[in-house]
């Protein structure tokens, strides 16, 4: 099945670029596309990406929209540039493994009632070793809800239960939620949770996703922003009325 790579970048992160592409042409579920979105200047992406060739692969489609908007947005713009059933998102700075569409889109196909898909995440290191981690929910079915009543938030302890950065989504799903949430270093977060809320999805037993450790990640920047209290309140309530509706398959003859 035909996958919608999605990645969001600006001109900071333009280095990683390549390593990201790398992780794209060594996949073994070859029926992609590659959206790159390039918020804030395009210049120094556009000169990395044809550097590494990417641009000449037809299968990668770069755009930008000018402005500052952030990942949530820029992801977004992407998502509806494409029309492929699945879509998997991959930060510009972070890598896929090399059978993470194939059993990512293997998992969906042979659950058809998970509207989501996702793996283990390992983090890439600078020096390379990839650092494995545990996680609170065991793989295979994730029934509806379970993703929220196990996301600790609060003040003393935060995880998710598991990555979301990584997620490959049925199309109409992402669709429906709205795509990735209007939230502030949350917005993987958001979509997440009110996936699980919606939908049943599946964790696969297996990495999928090298989540890439540096000091200009945007989860390690500090600012004044003081909303994150009432953004995790506001996924709380999401999820709550989410959870309170029929499932949401039953909603869409259309599900695939």
């Amino acid at each position: 099945m035909q996958v919608d790579v999605v990645t969001a970048v600006h001109a900071s992160h333009a280095a990683f670029l390549p390593a990201a592409w790398g992780s794209l042409l060594a996949q073994s579920h070859t029926r992609w596309r590659w959206l790159v979105q390039i918020d804030g200047p395009s210049d120094e992406v556009r000169a990395v990406l044809n550097a590494c060739a990417a641009t000449e692969d037809p299968r990668v489609l770069v755009a930008s929209h000018g402005t500052y908007e952030g990942p949530a947005i820029t992801r977004n713009v992407a998502l509806g540039r494409g029309s492929a059933p699945l879509v998997q998102n991959v930060d510009a700075d972070d890598e896929l493994e090399t059978d993470a569409l194939a059993v990512l889109a293997t998992a969906l196909d042979t659950h058809p009632d998970a509207g989501y898909a996702v793996g283990y995440a390992r983090d890439l290191m600078a020096d390379g070793t990839l650092v494995d981690h545990p996680l609170p929910v065991p793989s295979g079915t994730l029934p509806r809800g379970v993703l929220p009543r196990t996301w600790k938030a609060g003040p003393a302890e935060y995880r998710v239960p598991v990555h979301p950065a990584g997620v490959m989504w049925r199309r109409p799903l992402l669709l429906a939620l709205g795509g990735w949430s209007a939230l502030r270093g949350m917005e993987d977060t958001g979509a997440l949770m009110a996936a699980s809320a919606a939908a049943e999805g599946v964790l696969v037993d297996a990495p999928t996703l090298r989540y890439r450790r540096h000091a200009a990640q945007r989860s390690k920047q500090t600012s004044k922003f003081a909303g994150g209290g009432a953004q995790i309140a506001l996924i709380r309530e999401r999820t709550a009325v989410l959870s309170s509706l029929p499932p949401w398959k039953h909603a869409f003859s259309d599900f695939p």
